[in-house]
């Protein structure tokens, strides 16, 4: 996983408005066979708190994410590592904010 100096950076770039960032990848960084959502929790954590869930969205890492779990564990740890926010911000990480950031068409 990143150094605490890795922290600081990113909380740099979250200092500008314009900036989004993806959570995704975290658990091919993590102990391939041994990772749980706890062991990415704070890493997750830090992104809310300096991204906040209108510039935070999440991905996949398909099919390089298939090196640590299935898509279902890493989907299931996803759910649980955003578990904290409510209803509308979780929708956000999950979609609503890609969908925005990539002026992304929704529906036919």
């Amino acid at each position: 996983m990143a150094a605490a100096g890795g922290a600081g950076l990113m909380a740099q770039l979250a200092a500008f408005p314009n900036v989004h960032a993806k959570v995704s990848g975290l658990t091919t960084c993590a102990d391939w066979a041994h990772w749980t959502p706890e062991d990415l929790q704070p890493y997750v954590d830090h992104a809310i708190d300096v991204f906040g869930p209108d510039r935070l969205m999440s991905g996949g890492d398909w099919p390089v994410s298939l090196l640590a779990g299935d898509d279902a564990r890493v989907w299931d740890a996803t759910h649980a590592l955003l578990s904290g926010l409510g209803d509308h911000e979780r929708g956000r990480v999950i979609g609503g904010t890609a969908i925005e950031a990539y002026n992304l068409p929704v529906g036919s």
